[in-house]
């Protein structure tokens, strides 16, 4: 085959495709598994994990009106990215949905990561938004708890009045600067 019959790979063609891999990649993060015992389980562990390593997330737990819990995300990226997981809301500590997160992201980038996040309702209407919502998107306005470096943030009263707030946690990878902003929650039937 002559080298004028090959395809030619130009950087929009190279991107798009890297693109697509990243998502088969995120995809194929293992939380994608539609199981709800194997969801519940994971949202165990990582709540068992939150608290220990993060004390101050007790508290405010306790005084949360609900949690979704994403086990693991993967994001992954070059050029463009993305990222999914899977989790399950409580109330009162029992699960009464599960949810996907997506995010996708165009720019400097490049390498994957994989990290835990937990969102506190903080007021029933925050919750109440987010259940009847068909897709809610997290926006700059929440509050973190627990940054993306690992860091307890301060849980002061002004922290607290925050109807939404974040602990991003557990990371591992090689990019850097995991945030909920911007990612789509979406409920699911396992």
């Amino acid at each position: 085959m002559s080298s004028s019959t090959l395809p030619r790979l130009n950087r929009r063609g190279f991107a798009f495709g890297m693109a697509g891999l990243t998502l088969t990649a995120a995809c194929g993060n293992g939380v994608g598994n539609s199981n709800a015992a194997t969801i519940d389980a994971r949202v165990d562990a990582t709540l068992t994990e939150m608290y220990a390593s993060y004390p101050n997330t007790v508290e405010i737990a306790n005084k949360a009106t609900g949690m979704l819990v994403m086990p693991l995300i993967t994001e992954a990226g070059f050029i463009f990215g993305g990222a999914y997981g899977t989790g399950a809301l409580r109330i009162q500590g029992a699960t009464v949905d599960y949810y996907s997160a997506v995010s996708g992201s165009a720019g400097l980038q490049i390498g994957a990561q994989q990290y835990a996040h937990v969102l506190f309702f903080m007021t029933q209407d925050a919750l109440n938004d987010f259940r009847r919502s068909s897709g809610w998107t997290a926006g700059a306005d929440i509050g973190y708890v627990v940054d993306a470096t690992g860091d307890n943030l301060s849980t002061d009263t002004t922290t607290l009045r925050s109807p939404v707030l974040a602990a991003v946690f557990g990371q591992a990878g090689l990019k850097f600067g995991a945030t909920v902003e911007g990612t789509k929650y979406t409920r699911i039937i396992p």
